[in-house]
């Protein structure tokens, strides 16, 4: 297995992990309870080029000037998974999508359940926006890293919210 490396950061939402291979961005970790999501055993590195940037940009974006990233990600997954989080990507800063709508544009309407499951799984929130992923009736539905650090995203991407936040 390739060495992973990470580093910490504060944000407004809490105690960030970023962790990364030698190339690519491959985590971006809230500490949900004692532990962090992953168990594999990293190696810290505060000076990691790749781990600085990309501290770098999420900086820029919660201070609202950086609407997109410019990292390289590696996104492990099956392909079914690959395909949603790829979609993630096509959604506008600011705007949101429903499962349903999301499931349509896998090619099956009926893949409500496994867009959730995909988007459970995605390692690298934030820079590839699952939290921009909403109940079709406008409802906060799921984040890994829980709802007020979804809800929290969505007002700083759009300070008047196009949604019902409860």
């Amino acid at each position: 297995m390739e060495p992973h490396f990470y580093k910490e950061m504060e944000s407004p939402t809490g105690l960030i992990r970023l962790v990364a291979t030698a190339t690519h961005l491959v985590g971006v970790q809230w500490r949900i309870s004692e532990t962090y999501v992953s168990e594999a055993h990293f190696f810290k590195d505060a000076a990691h080029p790749l781990l600085l940037e990309a501290e770098h940009q999420l900086n820029a974006y919660f201070l609202g000037k950086q609407k997109a990233f410019a990292v390289p990600v590696k996104l492990e997954g099956s392909d079914f998974q690959k395909k949603v989080w790829a979609l993630l990507t096509d959604i506008p800063y600011g705007k949101t999508i429903s499962y349903g709508e999301m499931a349509r544009r896998t090619g099956d309407i009926k893949n409500v359940r496994a867009v959730g499951g995909a988007l459970n799984k995605n390692p690298v929130p934030v820079i590839v926006p699952c939290h921009r992923v909403i109940g079709a009736n406008g409802k906060m539905i799921g984040f890994g890293g829980g709802l007020p650090r979804k809800i929290y995203l969505l007002n700083l991407e759009n300070p008047k919210p196009q949604l019902n936040l409860w």
